[in-house]
């Protein structure tokens, strides 16, 4: 079984269906924004943004998986980009959860993107929010879109260390094999 997931990160597929999985959370992030006209708030842009890296990151990652050095990259842009978008989502449940404030609105307006980068002027109709962090208008099955997202983002971080582990099992009987000890 570590050998088969060592085996699939080294082939192109893999990290496409990554970039793939990453794509269609894109998809369903636009179609609650201009199809059911859902308000996006700072989080959920900043949540966008992580998504984009992971894209970004499995896409780079294909060109070249049997490089350990490429994989290597795609294991931390992988873990990265889902940690981020994890913690980004736990901060805006515990906003959405927590007692209304006396001003109102619990988080920015304006995305803090650098000076050089300032995407919500760029395109503002991906990355402007027009939402406040502590409306949750969505639900399924009785969870907010921030708690499907944790748990989304739960399982990439999973899926990511098991990906992770096995490569480091197979360079790990590589090394030894190379030292001498195998024949």
């Amino acid at each position: 079984m570590l050998t088969q997931a060592q085996q699939f990160t080294t082939q192109r597929r893999s990290w496409l269906l990554l970039a793939g999985s990453a794509l269609l959370l894109e998809l369903i992030a636009l179609f609650f924004q201009h199809i059911l006209e859902l308000k996006p708030c700072v989080y959920c842009i900043y949540v966008r943004i992580a998504v984009l890296a992971l894209m970004a990151v499995s896409l780079i990652t294909a060109i070249a998986p049997t490089s350990l050095w490429m994989r290597r990259f795609g294991f931390l842009g992988w873990a990265g980009a889902s940690a981020w978008a994890l913690s980004l989502n736990l901060t805006l449940h515990a906003k959405q959860t927590a007692p209304p404030t006396l001003f109102g609105s619990t988080c920015d307006a304006i995305p803090n993107f650098p000076a050089w980068a300032p995407l919500h002027e760029w395109l503002p109709s991906l990355f402007m929010p027009t939402g406040d962090c502590s409306d949750s208008p969505w639900s399924f099955l009785g969870f907010s879109m921030a708690q499907w997202l944790i748990a989304v983002f739960s399982v990439h971080l999973l899926l990511c260390l098991l990906f992770w582990l096995s490569s480091l099992k197979k360079s790990a009987s590589n090394s030894e094999c190379c030292g001498g000890g195998c024949h």
